[in-house]
């Protein structure tokens, strides 16, 4: 089985050389690019099962890659690393297509463990019982990966569509943050994470008539989520 290869788009050399010795270490085929023109270019090119993408680049920001990347159809899962400590700021990467995001400084065992998650990406092999399933004008078909409102298709990313499988597969369910994170991204939660808050609002933006008062993506105050569909 050949080497998983990971694209390192990062200008600071001594980060660089750490994330590069360790990930080789770990068994990865590892390539990097210092600045936005040359990572978007080796981003473009192909043939990487993961990108870790900084934000802050010589010539361009990790945004403008991320965006760009999807536009063309790449569609390679993106790990934001990120100096910036405002909210804000990991809401736009996500919204831009990244599937998650690590705010510098981070440990090198939380960054192995969003890699692995990563490239465990997919569709949830427990897909619901019904090909199409359906709740309000929204329909969601498994198989395809689609899903419509009101006969409209909704561009949902790779772990939004994913999250969103899942709640269908629990309905009624509460799902605690822990659960979600565990399940849907592959990892254990951290203490300061709010990466399925973030999923959970955009996931609203697209499907809720009312985001601010969903009906369907239920907050369980200290608790966590319910889909009622």
């Amino acid at each position: 089985m050949s080497a998983r290869r990971v694209l390192l788009v990062e200008d600071e050399p001594g980060l660089v050389m750490t994330l590069t010795d360790r990930l080789v270490a770990e068994g990865y085929d590892v390539e990097s690019a210092s600045d936005a023109p040359s990572g978007l270019a080796a981003a473009s090119a192909g043939g990487f099962d993961a990108i870790l993408l900084d934000v802050m680049l010589p010539g361009g920001s990790g945004f403008d890659i991320c965006r760009t990347l999807r536009q063309r159809g790449v569609h390679t899962p993106i790990l934001m690393l990120t100096a910036r400590g405002q909210v804000v700021d990991r809401v736009v990467g996500l919204k831009l297509g990244a599937d998650d995001y690590l705010v510098k400084p981070f440990e090198m065992a939380e960054l192995l463990a969003r890699v692995e998650a990563l490239l465990r990406r997919g569709v949830p092999a427990a897909a619901p019982s019904s090909e199409v399933f359906r709740f309000g004008d929204v329909a969601v078909d498994v198989r395809k990966a689609e899903v419509t409102k009101a006969g409209a298709a909704l561009d949902l990313s790779a772990r939004e569509f994913k999250l969103l499988c899942y709640f269908i597969e629990h309905r009624g369910a509460v799902l605690s943050r822990d659960e979600l994170l565990n399940e849907v991204w592959g990892y254990n939660a951290m203490p300061s994470t709010r990466t399925v808050d973030v999923h959970v609002a955009w996931l609203r933006q697209k499907l809720e008539d009312n985001p601010r008062h969903p009906v369907w993506v239920l907050t369980v105050h200290g608790l966590g989520y319910k889909f009622a569909g």
